[in-house]
């Protein structure tokens, strides 16, 4: 062997016998890929934090109240199931480095004793090692390091889907609460009608018919309500489980309201190229595919070579003398030859890169119908506020001024303003469908948008203006602009 031969074998079995594992590995290029993505760190990229910390800072934050921005920072560093996936990074590694490391030497000892007069023990020694392991070293040390690139990916996409499943879980929760207070207008409002149904009616104005028609509206209001609460409960709940929450963090309230400003929609001629580039399922798959190219070539490669063992043997002899000299084991590859395994491979292959071919296309086809989804709340928000909205409130004030001029009764007026109450709870329910639409595009996308579609600050719109009245009052709801829930 020259003299640089000599030097690649001591360089690789250096190499080899230095391995070791890294807490931070992979960690950190995962934070930094969800923070490219998301304005978040995971909070692992030192490899996995103090528990007590994490629980102290869960906490803290918690009892200040959450915004759509910190329920994701909380689920990042605190999401059951994604701290689970954390730990897949540190199996894979250590997988990486023992792919990286020689097999042990084999040390073999003979010791024979003499069963016949005049003879002498006889000792053997051995000291071999699996030379075809050192040959293929270099090429399994990348594939695992590969694997491992792979899992860090995997990993980051499950950040990024969690990241979508928080906030559009926020947004359902963020309307639900204030779905919860639109209920409560209604029942004070289906309230007062009937309690004053039941002032005309012992005054001999309405009839039984009247009386008992609002008395049905004011008992399913209460249904109605009842029914949202436990909506907002489920919500709630759905955030706890995504977070991580018990006990006292479950407490939290709501420190913003759901956005009503719409910001600008990125193209769809740009979003399908756009995801086969971001998404990382789509580059996981074919990462994966290319590992198994690399194993079967490997597979093949080595297919007529079977056990290599290159050692030392010593012995001595019965006579006294002492004998010292190479040994070399060679497995004959005569039946088998890797047949099974290299058909194996070339199965995993392929499917492989059908997976990788169906993988695309369910992500073009995911863009595609989120995109589609988006703009179609985005017009439903758009019509409430501009078209329904506005008429339904022309409706109440003129109701009112027919109300005024006793040309309309009290039941009437309450009927429209019901009607009111009605439309801006649906444009509520508009916005919540937006922004989680907004949520899945962007999961759809590989975890963001593309930059010229940031979401800027939504403005506070300002609640209607009051009608006033020369008649009695009749009881008000409130409008979405004048309530910000902070629901528990």
């Amino acid at each position: 062997m020259s003299g640089r031969g000599v030097k690649v074998l001591l360089l690789t079995l250096l190499g080899a016998g230095c391995a070791s594992v890294s807490p931070e590995r992979g960690h950190d290029q995962v934070s930094t890929i969800v923070g490219a993505r998301t304005g978040h760190k995971t909070q692992w990229e030192k490899g996995p934090p103090d528990d007590a910390a994490v629980a102290d800072w869960v906490r803290r934050a918690t009892a200040a109240g959450l915004t759509r921005a910190k329920a994701v920072e909380i689920a990042l560093v605190n999401n059951p199931a994604l701290t689970q996936t954390y730990e897949d990074l540190g199996i894979s590694q250590a997988d990486m480095v023992q792919a990286g490391l020689l097999k042990n030497p084999t040390f073999g000892a003979d010791l024979g004793f003499a069963i016949t007069s005049g003879a002498t023990r006889e000792v053997r020694l051995s000291l071999v090692q699996d030379f075809l392991d050192l040959f293929v070293l270099p090429l399994r040390r990348e594939i695992a390091r590969d694997q491992f690139e792979a899992d860090t990916l995997r990993v980051a996409h499950a950040a990024l889907e969690t990241v979508a499943d928080v906030e559009k879980s926020f947004v359902a929760a963020q309307a639900r609460a204030e779905l919860v207070t639109y209920r409560r207008s209604v029942l004070e409002a289906s309230g007062a009608a009937a309690e004053l149904s039941d002032q005309q009616f012992e005054a001999g104005n309405v009839s039984e018919l009247q009386r008992a028609s609002e008395r049905a509206v004011y008992e399913q209001a209460k249904l109605d309500l009842a029914r949202e609460e436990i909506e907002l409960l489920d919500a709630r709940e759905r955030i706890n489980r995504l977070l991580g929450l018990w006990g006292e963090t479950t407490a939290w309230t709501f420190a913003e309201s759901l956005p009503t400003a719409l910001p600008p929609e990125p193209k769809l001629e740009h979003l399908e190229s756009f995801a086969m580039r971001q998404r990382l399922d789509v580059t996981v798959a074919r990462r994966r595919a290319a590992l198994l190219a690399k194993a079967l070539g490997m597979a093949r490669s080595t297919r007529l070579i079977g056990r290599l063992e290159v050692g030392v043997d010593a012995h001595q002899d019965p006579e006294g003398s002492r004998v010292l000299g190479p040994n070399l084991i060679i497995e004959l590859p005569i039946f088998d030859q890797r047949q099974a395994a290299i058909a194996r491979l070339e199965a995993q292959v392929r499917q492989q890169e059908r997976r990788l071919s169906a993988t695309s296309i369910d992500a073009r086809s995911e863009v595609r119908l989120a995109d589609a989804r988006l703009r179609m709340a985005r017009q439903t928000v758009l019509h409430y506020r501009e078209v329904l909205v506005p008429l339904r409130k022309t409706v109440t004030e003129q109701a009112l001024l027919h109300y005024n001029g006793m040309f309309i009764s009290p039941f009437q007026l309450l009927a429209e303003k019901q009607g009111e109450i009605d439309v801006r709870r649906g444009y509520l329910e508009a916005l919540r469908d937006y922004w989680s639409a907004r949520a899945e595009l962007a999961r759809a996308l590989g975890g963001a948008l593309p930059p010229e579609t940031a979401v800027s600050s939504p403005p506070k719109s300002p609640p209607p203006a009051a009608v006033k009245s020369s008649r009695p009052p009749v009881p008000a709801t409130r409008a979405p602009e004048e309530s910000h829930p902070h629901a528990h």
